[in-house]
């Protein structure tokens, strides 16, 4: 009953005008606005109907200094980048290709989390109708360099600006770089820490500051599940955005999710021992659901739309693994951005890395190694299952389907087919 509710309810907000949008987002800024401190009460910021959101301060105005600040970000010729993906995708080696830059590109890891966490974990709102909205608004506020939106979702909230819980700070450059490096504050323990230099807490207040300085801003994201959702946030005049989605073989992704995400695989698991597999189950449904949302994405972006007219680019993992350099260069020429020497010293230094370094989470790959090897780790049962629902989806991306347990482990048959995606 609950998910067919939540069918239902996504039905009626797709049909409605756009004001009753503002209805179900107010229901989410009333369960956020009890949720926050003193330090950081209000109601947070969503789009009030037209393509322009509104931004406020902590008393609920906006203030002089932000609307100035907001005006001057948009000024200047700065690029936008959003890389949208699965997970287990290779999405956060191919972010790197973008933290990698140097002085001028201000990335962010996944910082949609913060949002996704709090809509699944601490309210009674279907998460698919409301979750669309706030990661597009989230990211509307982030590629403007302000903050302030994704304050009301860090947990514990920040006190003054400051947080130690961003999630993976690390992993954005930007974000411990030495203007946003603070002093280490005794007893405060900081998970994601920046390996680089020693950094106390972030202050995200400096973080806007090293934002606006930056002339190129990316953001990767493995929580956006429909391109169509994004339409506003791409029409905003103040935005040149422009969109990356990465895909990858669903039978791949299925045999890396089993190893990294272990705990949460143990029905896939016992599958793969015992041989059956219920196709009617619900975990095999989520795994057709999956393939359907990346399939549909994939088709909007390269039906080519007014909306994403030279503003969307589709890229197989595969093709990345075996031409790192050259999809790269065609990343970075899509996105108008110039390849620097600092970028592709760390491509060819991390596309060559040795089995030590190659671990589970680490972006360190000996790239062309990684294509085949999850052929040699699922059994065949289950690649028949992703095969079985996933069908459509591999096809649009060129992979093959292995027919026999022989051919899936026989390195001289290829299962990727040469495919060229986003011709003009």
């Amino acid at each position: 009953m609950r998910n067919k509710y939540a069918i239902l309810v996504i039905c009626i907000v797709a049909l409605v005008i756009i004001e009753k949008e503002n209805n179900i987002i107010s229901r989410v800024s009333e369960k956020l606005t009890l949720k926050q401190t003193a330090q950081t009460a209000g109601p947070p910021s969503f789009y009030n109907g037209s393509s322009a959101p509104v931004v406020m301060d902590y008393d609920g105005e906006m203030s002089e200094e932000n609307a100035t600040r907001l005006l001057e970000a948009d000024q200047g010729g700065h690029k936008h980048i959003l890389l949208l993906a699965a997970t287990r995708t290779g999405s956060s080696f191919v972010g790197e290709f973008f933290n990698q830059l140097g002085s001028n590109m201000f990335y962010l890891f996944e910082p949609l989390w913060h949002v996704e966490r709090m809509l699944s974990q601490d309210m009674d709102i279907p998460n698919a109708t409301v979750s669309s909205l706030a990661y597009r608004d989230v990211l509307l506020s982030l590629f403007l360099c302000d903050f302030s939106l994704l304050e009301r979702f860090i947990s514990p909230p920040p006190q003054e600006h400051v947080t130690p819980a961003l999630f993976r700070r690390e992993s954005s450059m930007a974000l411990c770089e030495e203007q946003v490096c603070t002093p280490v504050v005794k007893d405060v323990f900081e998970r994601y820490r920046c390996k680089t230099r020693r950094c106390g807490p972030l202050n995200l207040t400096l973080a806007t500051v090293a934002c606006l300085s930056k002339k190129y801003r990316a953001i990767k994201s493995v929580r956006v599940r429909q391109l169509e959702t994004l339409r506003l946030l791409v029409e905003d005049p103040r935005l040149d955005i422009k969109v990356i989605q990465l895909v990858r073989d669903p039978r791949a992704i299925l045999a890396s999710r089993m190893v990294a995400f272990s705990s949460k695989y143990q029905t896939w698991k016992s599958w793969a021992v015992n041989g059956e597999v219920p196709i009617e189950d619900e975990e095999v449904k989520r795994l057709q659901g999956n393939c359907h949302q990346i399939r549909m994405s994939a088709e909007l972006g390269l039906s080519r739309p007014d909306w994403l007219e030279n503003r969307y680019m589709l890229v197989r993992y595969e093709d990345i693994a075996r031409y790192p350099m050259q999809k790269a260069a065609e990343m970075y020429r899509f996105t108008g951005i110039p390849f620097t020497s600092q970028a592709k010293d760390w491509i060819l230094k991390n596309t060559h890395a040795s089995e030590v370094t190659s671990g589970v989470y680490s972006t360190q790959k000996n790239s062309s190694e990684q294509v085949e090897k999850w052929r040699f780790s699922i059994p065949f049962n289950l690649v028949q299952v992703v095969q079985d629902v996933c069908g459509p989806t591999m096809e649009l991306f060129g992979y093959k389907f292995a027919d026999s347990e022989q051919t899936l482990v026989n390195k001289s048959v290829s299962l990727l087919e040469e495919k060229q995606f986003n011709l003009s």
